[in-house]
């Protein structure tokens, strides 16, 4: 038993019962204990890295405690006493470290990097500004729901300097979502002072700057943390809003372990020593006859007994056994395409308004489907696509975004965690950039990671053809093909558009769904009038022949319609992919084996697009097949140029002719 010394940090217990004051003690000296076991255990080697919270316990338990259990919290490295709040199985916790089958991620990330619906807990990933815009998906879920939750997401200080921050505290503002934004300004980004992170006095002035209430809190002073927490998360629940808390407290050991703390003034480091939240609250508990020697000692050794008794467990659990079939198969989460049969009424559609029909008729289907993106509500977006939308679905389905791509593309992700489903419009395909991190390591990777589906849909106005430059006429599918745990969706005919993304919308994963603004207005089509599907990994045959198979999709489909109607003489398997990820290779390959040669075709740049992917898989796989070299036909190896005689002559279509020609009489 520790010498009790007078207390540094000033406590005020209020109204507090003693079986709470007990109980916030309790709650932080359990995840100290397995802290302080954690680091012998990486001293013996037997965790591969740990981020310590020591000294921060406050905050975690003070928070956790304040909100209801059925509240999500979306907590960061130094936030253990979260889940140990939370009472998850410390056993559960262990077999994670150890990258054991019994944690959260089946060994597939380390530490702190799950989230678990049973305990209403998010966890963060390592850019870990994604969160907060997460944090506000789930919010905007309570909000719609009208359940009278709160949601409370932690950042540490050096988090509030990227984008996401930034972003997440502006659409959380402008929606008036009820989330409380926790930072801990605990001195250090790693080994970066706060004087070299920020210029502001305090953190929580920023608030002011979005329009939102702020607080600075000690930190360190769990009754403090607790209380405010309590009577504020109780305020959110009757007046929905965001509050930004700033915490004063200290990181006392390494970012990780590895990094130590010889960066940190020796001064600095004794000065936070003596505030420690957990002696300091224990001078006060006894000082006040609440807690005794006896309690303490009860205390400690019940703790340190279950972390024994967890660790046994999880030691004497077996290894994983890497299994590639498992692997695989847990990339997506198994869905089973529910097929829609189209009526025979039809009508003919532009492929602009079979879009529009499409999403219309799923927000129909599916009551809990939010849509969201730049100027699509009462302006109707730029391509007119929601047009009406908001008549009919009202504001809070169809909803203006700020220009903050990413924070959207994340609080659509919080919506699917929170059992809804979004769609997300980027007013261009380019400006996908600008949320690309959470597309690439947040949706693709969540159900992977913990078996978290992201039930987003992306729809991208994407292409050239219409002199829009180099920022409004990519076409970018390749970025994503590339990342496992996305579908990606590119149709180039109005029945195909329509039907494919109702099973977008359907399909629990993130799909990625290319739109070529050049064919919005040019390609029409008899369309069924009701709702229909099309199945993902399904190629379709626009046109049979037996000298040359071409293999395509989006424009490039029209590119060799025309190409073909010019040559008659050419007999031609043209082969429309429609869907990218999963890619119809049955499809591909028998077509190859039939007529011996093929041209791959696309409009994106040739040099790492989908193109070079197919060629190889046919080198591969029909290569005996084959009588003349695979051919590929693709756009210049530049950005795409506005003048219209410079953007014809950079696409690949003006080398379509020629090329299928020559191939042909190889």
């Amino acid at each position: 038993m520790p010498t009790i010394t007078k207390s540094t940090i000033n406590y005020d217990k209020r109204d507090l019962s003693d079986k709470t004051l007990l109980k916030l003690y309790y709650n932080m000296l359990k995840p100290r204990l397995i802290e302080e076991k954690m680091l012998i255990l990486l001293r013996q080697g037997k965790i591969s890295k740990w981020f310590s919270g020591i000294g921060q316990e406050a905050i975690a338990v003070g928070v956790t405690m304040a909100l209801k259990p059925n509240e999500y919290i979306l907590p960061m490295h130094r936030n253990l006493g979260v889940f140990t709040t939370r009472e998850i199985p410390l056993h559960r916790l262990f077999c994670q470290w150890q990258g054991k089958a019994s944690g959260f991620t089946k060994g597939r990330d380390r530490s702190f990097h799950f989230g678990t619906q049973d305990y209403n807990i998010v966890g963060m990933i390592s850019h870990l500004g994604p969160q907060l815009g997460v944090a506000d998906g789930i919010a905007l879920a309570n909000l719609l729901k009208k359940n009278g939750q709160v949601t409370a997401v932690f950042t540490g200080e050096g988090g509030t300097s990227e984008g996401d921050f930034h972003e997440a505290l502006n659409v959380a503002a402008v929606w008036q979502l009820p989330v409380i934004f926790c930072v801990e300004n605990n001195g250090y980004g790693l080994s970066t002072p706060t004087s070299e992170q920020y210029r502001c006095k305090h953190l929580a002035d920023r608030g002011k700057g979005y329009g939102i209430e702020s607080f600075i809190l000690d930190g360190n002073n769990v009754i403090e943390t607790y209380t405010k927490l309590k009577k504020l998360s109780e305020s959110i629940r009757k007046r929905p809003r965001p509050i930004l808390i700033e915490f004063k407290t200290f990181r006392r050991r390494g970012h990780e372990e590895a990094s130590g703390t010889k960066y940190v003034p020796k001064e600095l480091m004794e000065e936070w020593e003596a505030k420690d939240p957990i002696e300091n609250y224990r001078s006060f508990l006894f000082s006040k006859k609440i807690l005794t020697q006896e309690i303490d000692e009860k205390y400690t050794t019940e703790i340190k007994a279950d972390i024994d008794r967890s660790l046994e467990s999880a030691y004497a659990e077996e290894d994983i056994k890497p299994n590639e079939t498992e692997e695989l198969n847990d990339v997506y989460k198994p869905v089973e395409y529910q097929e829609v049969k189209p009526n025979e009424i039809t009508e003919e559609l532009r492929l602009v308004d079979a879009v529009s029909q499409g999403l219309r008729q799923s927000m129909e289907k599916h009551k809990d489907l939010v849509i969201m993106g730049q100027d699509i509500a009462e302006y109707g977006g730029v391509f007119k696509i929601t047009e009406g939308f908001i008549n009919q679905f009202g504001k809070d389905r169809v909803r203006n975004t700020p220009i903050c791509e990413s924070a959207i593309v994340e609080a659509g992700m919080g919506l699917s965690i929170a059992g809804m489903k979004a769609v997300v419009e980027m007013q261009f395909s380019d400006f996908v950039t600008s949320g690309f991190n959470p597309i690439i390591n947040y949706l693709a990777k969540s159900y992977y990671r913990w078996h978290q589906q992201a039930d987003v849909v992306i729809r991208m106005p994407c292409g050239a053809g219409v002199g829009a430059g180099p920022f409004h006429s990519q076409t970018n599918e390749a970025w994503f093909t590339k990342t496992p745990g996305l579908k990606v969706v590119y149709p180039a005919f109005p029945y195909d558009a329509k039907g494919l993304l109702a099973t977008a919308i359907n399909d629990p994963n993130p799909v990625m769904f290319f739109e070529h603004k050049a064919l919005y207005r040019s390609i029409r089509q008899e369309v069924p009038t009701d709702y229909y599907t099309i199945p993902f990994g399904k190629a379709r045959k626009v046109k049979e022949g037996h000298d040359v198979s071409i293999i395509t999709y989006g424009a490039g489909v029209h590119w060799a319609v025309e190409v073909l109607q010019n040559n008659p003489e050419i007999s031609a398997d043209l082969v429309d992919l429609r869907t990218l990820q999963p890619l119809d290779k049955e499809t591909i390959l028998n077509s190859v084996k039939k007529t011996g040669k093929v041209l791959l075709l696309q409009e994106d740049s040739g040099f790492g697009g989908i193109s070079s992917d197919i060629s190889a898989i046919i080198m591969e796989e029909c290569f005996e097949y084959l009588d003349a070299p695979v051919k590929r036909v693709a756009s210049m190896e530049t950005p795409i140029p506005f003048a219209v005689q410079l953007e014809k002559q950079y696409l690949g279509k003006s080398k379509l002719g020629q090329a299928l020609k020559d191939l042909v009489a190889y």
